[in-house]
């Protein structure tokens, strides 16, 4: 399975941006899928998830109700939808997947197998 994170770029503060994770090599309801980001120096943080089934979804307490992830299964691609940003946004965006996450706790970035190559976000205050 691969996957590809698109999407980040620079955006003012109190913009939004779009990320995308296209997953090939296997079907998309077969895996959970998450977003992880990582600034230097610092360790990866989960940000959100989404059940294989796609009824299910898990954000970091932080971010809920800014961020939306969700699925276009036509596309095979995983979408994290980010609003109302800031500076402490900025990080590299990795999306990951895993076979089934939540058996030892999904916002834990060691049970997911499958990582993209990551994405940068930047937000200018």
């Amino acid at each position: 399975v691969q996957l590809q994170a698109s999407g980040g770029g620079l955006v003012q503060a109190g913009g939004y941006l779009r990320l995308s994770c296209k997953v090939s090599g296997g079907l998309l309801d077969d895996y959970d899928v998450a977003w992880f980001r990582q600034v230097p120096g610092k360790e990866r943080e989960f940000v959100a998830v989404l059940s294989w089934s796609g009824d299910s979804t898990s954000y970091a307490d932080s971010l809920e109700g800014r961020f939306a992830i969700s699925a276009d299964y036509a596309e095979f691609t995983v979408l994290l939808q980010m609003n109302r940003l800031n500076a402490e946004d900025t990080a590299v965006y990795y999306c990951a997947a895993s076979g089934r996450c939540s058996s030892h706790g999904c916002q834990n970035d060691w049970v997911y197998d499958y990582w993209g190559q990551g994405t940068q976000v930047t937000v200018s205050s």
